[in-house]
């Protein structure tokens, strides 16, 4: 599904995803309000969301998709200028799945889709770095709800940390005794015993819990 108040880029975007034979566009939403309404009556897969929109901002619209039960599954991808754009921290602690540049190569756009339909995220190490800043420098730095993490393993424990500073599975694979593919088991239960929609999620705990910490 499709989220932006220009029917221009919305009309591209469209274009750009109907040649790969295997993704659909069944929807379309030119604000946030729309966005609610039509993922409700349609339960996308994948949304693409702006965040800047009239009505209703693409953060609060994320934050009503997401905390409707029967679109639990669905994966939403903000949209955005520009790599800075302030509200892309609200998004991901919204649950939002990561973030794309509306500049984005067509190719890159339907690898982006299938990438997020598979449960993976979309947040590149320089993009984490940035969120972690960004929620360091909001209130209170206070460890929020530390005791979630005791259903982890010390070894689970350590991962997140590696996801929380942005790491993927190679580089984590490279620690001592364990390989990507261990990395990425660990990945995977960690996301299961924190109820994590994805990889963007494990960053944020991570660093609410104050497993992460500054610097």
């Amino acid at each position: 599904m499709l989220v932006d108040d220009q029917s221009l880029l919305r009309a591209g975007f469209r274009l750009v995803l109907e040649q790969d034979t295997d993704l659909e566009v069944v929807a379309e939403a030119a604000d946030g309000s729309q966005a609610v309404s039509t993922a409700r009556r349609y339960r996308p897969d994948v949304i693409l969301m702006d965040i800047r929109m009239p009505v209703m901002d693409g953060v609060e619209a994320t934050r009503a998709i997401l905390g409707t039960p029967e679109l639990a599954d669905t994966r939403i991808v903000v949209l955005t200028t520009f790599e800075i754009d302030d509200y892309i921290t609200d998004a991901l602690q919204a649950g939002a799945s990561g973030f794309l540049l509306k500049q984005i190569e067509p190719e890159e756009l339907r690898r982006a889709v299938h990438t997020v339909a598979d449960g993976d995220a979309l947040l590149s190490p320089s993009v984490t770095r940035r969120v972690l800043a960004d929620l360091r420098s909001r209130g209170d730095r206070r460890p929020k709800d530390p005791e979630r993490l005791g259903v982890l393993t010390a070894r689970e424990r350590e991962v997140l940390a590696l996801v929380g500073r942005g790491h993927n599975n190679t580089e984590i694979g490279s620690e001592p005794f364990m390989s990507p593919a261990t990395a990425k088991t660990h990945v995977s239960r960690a996301m299961t015993k924190l109820h994590a929609r994805d990889r963007a999620q494990l960053v944020v705990i991570a660093h609410e819990t104050g497993l992460v910490e500054p610097g």
